[in-house]
């Protein structure tokens, strides 16, 4: 290797920090040609002593589900047993060892994890991972995963790419770029036999750019005669182009046989050497490597001297020569051991339609659905597509491939199905799935308006030919309206749903439904029965449907004011999930178990949430609003944190056309403004959202307006803003509702009527686990009471709010509640919230600590927030330093009982 002493000296201390226990990732990225593998080869001579596993992206494999990762861990399958039973099961069932239900990715990428954390344990570990740009989807997905959650494991990960995917974005990254020129003509020397005029091997290097490849390859091909005189060093436009032509000169001058087999090697992107010469040979060619001028290489894999070659060959070949190849390694393919393989093949051996053919690339898509494999199954049916000759089966086709398009995230290919079923016939339930992913690609595109009134019509498609998937799509409709807060859209799925004939024997989510949209047409009092009746039958919702509809089902309990059920409903669905591993899921739902601790006062446990809830988005790549966090900034008081996290957030949100995001943006305004007693910034923060009737956030906002307004004279906002509190509240007997409302009540009252009030609130508070709504209702209490100049009453409520909301931490309030005691004539020290054990750890290192103290063992830390055992005990350590502790033992001692992890 001529030069590279930098990169030399960062793989050297990659190995270095690895055999002292370390990880290590690093993405090589540059050019074709430039050196990429050449480095990955240094890397795997100087790690002496370290196992290596190797794998290599195929430009024509990308389609095929975890084909690279199994290239990778194919040498570790031995070990699979070793795994606990749920990472085990997932591996065998995307490498096809057994049939099951799709793994979520995300468990498989723990899987791999583990499996390649245990090898680390007794030797380290490098994986060396070649065009990276060619990784099929799936497998590219658990290498991201894997090498954002390694630290302390003797593991390095070298990947080669071009241009690294998404997957692979955010992760260390170094640019290799071409040889120095002294470098250059040094190499260019070692590989010209005879003399070179000055000015071509100038323009020889200059237009290289120092590439070694070119420089290595390019007098090969073009021949010294040609290179001698420079006139062929323009004939391609890019210098790839470049390269490819000069591996085609040799190939040109190959027999025909040889050609023939490097044709099949270029198709065959496994590099299995027993059929390559199997099809070899059905084109009367055989495996005589020595024939191809050094351009393949076989040991255990038929290889090509540079990918570059592959590509070139491929290309080079007329249509026909491709499909008789194809066709002659679809014979030879085991259709019972590699029948996804073996359908690609006779695809792209097709010259033109066939049903047959097509019906088996629809089965491979179901196997690679049952995989995991979305990517894989969209390529496989748009494959199918271009062989259908029937327009019903080819719609039928186009629809099922832009659905598993939508849900590998593909947008743009969803656009280009949708547009190809433009002036085709399409039956009712056709119509109606068209435009359901109309619906869904528009609100992913931040179309709101547009995804609900999409979402609308295809639901009405949907009703005459199957009603109960109509109604299903009418709850996403409705969960849409309310993401965009949006309340003509949400007046117009509710009153297309009251249009339906009721089922006979409602289920769950037909009460669900029903009570949501009674709500928006007709009332609270009007929906109330139907709004109970869910609450009580969603606590027996199957976990399939937990996992469908628990992002919308969430809100019920909040509609009829149930505290208890709020937290215990979202707890025991946020098992659910955890347990059936659905990462996109559970981050959702953490963020509502989050909600519900924040009203009882338990920060610690609301930050365990949100820190859990970031851990798992984190580990998934899928974007978690702050909301949980604004809940618990605005709470503590916390000024700057939470101005700018409110900014960010409504802006992000406005831009995604996501009005909940602004809501729950203005709501911590709100909350905020109030705590720090500055209330017609309070009322500017409520009122700039749009009120929604619907069952969370809009509705919890009502009662600061209500408290703000009328404290900054702004009598009507706070009149109208009590009405509708009051028409949210008053169907409902909860000592939640009735607090929140008598509470709210007092502010526009006088009298005894408020002190009834006042107290009726407390009372009714007190009787509930909401701290936080309980110091309030004794501090505006207190506030009334001091303005009636009843002292020593105002400083019993004053004293009890302000030593709740010091325990609690909710400092802004607790200075509010200082400062009415002084108006009292009662001296208060400022005291700030008793410190919590263990704050000087970090969100994540107090989640790890609270697990291990609650007697979850390494693995089972480390399989909670996605991380390797030995990750989990390395955290450990430090926090044993940090607590001033040497065991586990000890975490009961130092961390407060209140801690709470589930």
């Amino acid at each position: 290797m001529i030069d590279r002493a930098a990169e030399r000296a960062v793989l050297e201390e990659m190995i270095a920090a690895v055999r002292a226990g370390e990880s290590r990732v690093l993405v090589v990225r540059g050019a074709a040609g430039i050196g990429k593998t050449v480095i990955l080869e240094y890397a795997e001579r100087a790690a002496t002593g370290f196992r290596v596993l190797r794998a290599i992206g195929v430009e024509s494999e990308m389609e095929l589900p975890f084909a690279a990762l199994h290239q990778l861990l194919l040498p570790l399958l031995d070990r699979l047993p070793r795994l606990p039973a749920p990472r085990r099961e997932a591996l065998e069932t995307v490498f096809r060892m057994r049939a099951g239900a799709p793994p979520d990715p995300f468990l498989v990428g723990l899987a791999t994890l583990d499996l390649l954390s245990g090898v680390s344990e007794e030797q380290p570990l490098i994986c060396a991972v070649d065009d990276a740009q060619w990784l099929d989807r799936a497998s590219a997905q658990v290498l991201g995963f894997v090498a954002r959650r390694l630290l302390a494991e003797s593991i390095a990960i070298l990947f080669a790419a071009r241009q690294p995917g998404p997957e692979l974005r955010g992760l260390p990254e170094r640019e290799v770029t071409g040889l120095s020129d002294a470098d250059a003509h040094d190499l260019l020397d070692s590989v010209t036999h005879a003399p070179l005029d000055r000015g071509v091997r100038e323009r020889i290097v200059a237009e290289t750019h120092g590439n070694p490849l070119a420089l290595v390859e390019l007098p090969r091909g073009l021949g010294t005669t040609r290179l001698a005189g420079g006139f062929d060093l323009l004939d391609a436009e890019t210098l790839p182009g470049q390269i490819e032509e000069s591996f085609l000169e040799r190939v040109r001058a190959l027999s025909g046989p040889a050609r023939t087999l490097l044709l099949v090697a270029a198709a065959e992107p496994a590099g299995d050497p027993d059929l390559v010469r199997d099809a070899a040979a059905r084109l009367g060619a055989g495996l005589d490597i020595d024939a191809t001028d050094g351009l393949l290489a076989v040991d255990h894999r038929v290889t090509f001297r540079h990918p570059l070659v592959r590509s070139a060959v491929y290309r080079a070949a007329s249509p026909a020569e491709r499909r008789a190849v194809h066709l002659a390694l679809a014979e030879v393919t085991d259709p019972a051991a590699d029948p996804d393989r073996r359908a690609w093949h006779l695809a792209s051996a097709a010259p033109g339609p066939d049903e047959a053919v097509a019906a088996e690339l629809e089965q491979s898509a179901g196997r690679a659905q049952a995989r995991g494999g979305i990517a894989a199954a969209a390529a496989f049916l748009r494959r199918a597509v271009a062989l259908t000759a029937d327009p019903a089966r080819r719609a039928d086709r186009i629809l099922a491939a832009a659905e598993a398009s939508f849900q590998a995230g593909d947008l743009e290919d969803v656009g280009r199905m949708l547009s190809a079923l433009r002036g085709r016939p399409l039956d009712g339930l056709q119509s109606g799935r068209a435009g359901v992913l109309h619906g869904q690609v528009a609100f992913a595109s931040g179309r709101g308006a547009d995804a609900t009134a999409r979402t609308v019509q295809a639901a009405r498609q949907l009703e005459a030919v199957d009603p109960r998937l109509a109604r299903e799509i009418y709850l996403t409709a409705y969960g849409i309206a309310v993401s965009v807060a949006d309340p003509e859209a949400l007046l117009a799925v509710s009153r297309a749903v009251r249009r339906l004939t009721p089922p006979a024997d409602p289920g769950p989510l037909d009460l669900l439904l029903e009570g949501y949209t009674l709500l928006v047409t007709d009332g609270r009092a009007a929906a109330a029965d139907v709004l109970r009746r869910a609450a009580a039958a969603l606590t027996e919702l199957p976990p399939a449907d937990v996992l469908r509809w628990g992002w919308v089902a969430t809100g019920v309990n909040a509609a009829v004011w149930d505290d208890v059920a709020m937290r215990e409903t979202s707890e025991r669905w946020t098992r659910i999930v955890r347990d059936a591993y659905a990462l996109r899921e559970l981050p959702y739902l953490l963020t509502v178990v989050g909600y519900a601790s924040s009203w009882t006062g338990d920060f610690e446990a609301t930050a365990a949430f949100i820190a859990e809830a970031d851990a798992v988005a984190a580990a998934s790549g899928i974007p978690l609003p702050p909301y949980a966090q604004l809940r618990l900034l605005s709470l503590r008081g916390r000024e700057p944190e939470t101005t700018a996290l409110v900014a960010a957030t409504v802006e992000s949100s406005a831009a995604a056309g996501l009005g909940m995001g602004v809501t729950a943006g203005q709501w911590a305004a709100a909350v905020l403004y109030n705590g720090l007693a500055r209330y017609p910034e309070a009322v500017r923060a409520a009122r700039s959202t749009t009120y929604l009737a619907e069952p969370g956030l809009s509705t919890w906002l009502l009662p600061e307006l209500v408290e703000a307004a009328s404290r900054s004279g702004e009598a009507e906002i706070a009149r109208e803003a009590l009405d509708r509190l009051v028409e949210a509240t008053a169907p409902f007997a909860t000592d939640f509702a009735g607090g929140v409302e008598a509470r709210s009540r007092a502010l526009m009252a006088d009298g005894p009527e408020a002190e009834a009030l006042y107290r009726e609130a407390v009372e009714r508070l007190e009787r509930t686990p909401l701290r936080t709504e309980l110091a309030r209702a004794h501090l505006v209490f207190g506030e009334w009471l001091r303005r009636r100049r009843q002292r020593l009453e105002a400083r019993e409520h004053l004293h009890t709010a302000y030593e709740m909301f010091v325990a609690i931490g909710m400092e802004a309030f607790a200075e509010r509640a200082r400062r009415e005691l002084l108006a009292t004539g009662e001296a208060v020290r400022r005291r700030a919230a008793p410190a919590a054990a263990g704050e000087e750890l970090t969100a994540q290192e107090r989640q790890i600590a609270l697990l291990a103290r609650d007697g979850y063992s390494n693995p089972e830390v480390g399989e909670r927030l996605f991380l390797s055992p030995r990750t989990v005990e390395w955290h450990l350590r430090k926090i044993f330093g940090k607590l001033g502790i040497d065991s586990r033992r000890q975490l009961r001692d130092v961390l407060p009982a209140g801690d709470v992890t589930e």
